[in-house]
């Protein structure tokens, strides 16, 4: 088998024979071998439809589900099902064309593992989508390529609409929730070169959109697992962690030490100094945990860097929010909320590059391509 495109369903009888029909139309003229695999949770008579779709042509299959709900997993499930070894996943309501797949076999031709089209690359367009959707998806993009490095350079990560190799995705275990799975497969799988292809998203034809504010939750738990389970995406977050956690440490051992009659200054050194060798401990532990040295000499040098750079980046921050407060004349908490950040930003680059400096040969980096390619009328 050559193609199997994995299409899940709820409430979704009022599709499933024009999507079947158009994608049957395309899928022939490619010459290759194909089947059409409906992942059904529904609640209606889809079920019915699917079932009379399936004796009338032998190449649309159906799984239908009363349990383990969800589109995550329909996706999952019909990946452990096709047969195909190229595998296309799409939606059931007419808003991702099935015209394109030609584009995308093109692509996969070029031996591409993975092909995303994507609304925004030039020639793209998310036309389909009302203002609140657009707002919604927006801000999910935004959210995905800030949390996960993989993603940075997919211009539409959170596209419903992909087609990947069998062989890149077969052998990796999944734990999606939600309704974003091309994430995942993006984030665990051997997938090493990803294209994109140009397309239009079209309006909803028929049925009711199955946004809701309880998946956009799922959304944001799935990527805060995702970040968990890689050192180097969960960094910057275990860094303002450790950074936080060092505010509290200082302002508790300068509190103690002002109750103990000690001078402000000494107080504010002593607990500055603490926190410095607390924050260093735990950045040593979690942060930089793979790239902490064991040897006591290398872990008095990268204690050394650390100090610096700290004590760098406290005074620069300091004459920044000197600057912005009595040259640039901003408020004094915009001002002290800048200078942090500007803070963080210095001192998390150079710990990263410096402090902890990767040692071992990187990772080969997993190659993201966008690709400008015409679009199907």
């Amino acid at each position: 088998m050559d193609i199997s495109v994995i299409i899940p369903t709820f409430n979704e009888a009022d599709n499933v024979r024009l999507i079947s029909s158009r994608l049957i139309q395309v899928l022939q003229q490619t010459g290759k071998t194909f089947e059409i695999l409906f992942v059904d949770d529904s609640t209606d008579h889809t079920p019915a439809v699917l079932r009379q779709l399936s004796l009338c042509e032998a190449r649309v299959h159906f799984l239908h589900r009363t349990s383990r709900r969800g589109l995550a997993t329909a996706v999952t499930d019909g990946l452990r099902h096709a047969a195909g070894t190229i595998l296309i996943v799409m939606d059931a309501d007419l808003q991702h064309p099935p015209e394109l797949i030609p584009a995308i076999l093109d692509k996969l031709n070029e031996g591409y593992q993975m092909v995303i089209p994507s609304r925004f690359v030039p020639g793209g367009s998310d036309g389909g989508l009302n203002v609140y959707r657009k707002c919604v998806s927006w801000t999910a993009r935004i959210f995905a390529r800030l949390a996960l490095k993989r993603l940075r350079k997919i211009t539409d990560p959170t596209s419903g609409f992909f087609a990947v190799r069998k062989s890149a995705v077969h052998e990796q275990i999944y734990h999606p929730i939600g309704w974003k799975i091309m994430i995942e497969l993006v984030v665990r799988a051997n997938i090493t070169s990803v294209a994109e292809v140009p397309y239009h998203f079209h309006a909803r034809d028929l049925g009711s959109s199955k946004m809701s504010s309880s998946e956009q939750i799922r959304y944001l738990i799935h990527l805060g697992r995702l970040v968990m389970i890689s050192e180097e995406d969960r960094r910057l977050f275990a860094f303002c962690g450790v950074g936080l956690s060092g505010v509290l440490v200082n302002l508790a051992i300068y509190k103690w030490m002002l109750v103990a009659g000690s001078t402000v200054f000494f107080a504010f050194l002593l607990s500055s100094l603490v926190s410095l060798i607390s924050n260093y401990l735990l950045n040593s532990a979690l942060t930089w945990k793979s790239r902490t040295s064991h040897q006591a000499s290398r872990q008095m040098v990268q204690f050394l860097r650390y100090a610096a750079i700290s004590i760098c980046g406290l005074c620069l921050s300091s004459a920044f929010l000197s600057f912005l407060f009595y040259i640039v004349h901003i408020r004094p908490m915009l001002s002290g909320f800048l200078s942090i950040v500007a803070g963080v930003i210095w001192n998390y680059i150079l710990h990263d590059r410096w402090t902890f400096a990767r040692h071992q040969t990187p990772e080969p980096a997993k190659t993201i391509e966008t690709v400008t390619h015409h679009v199907p009328k």
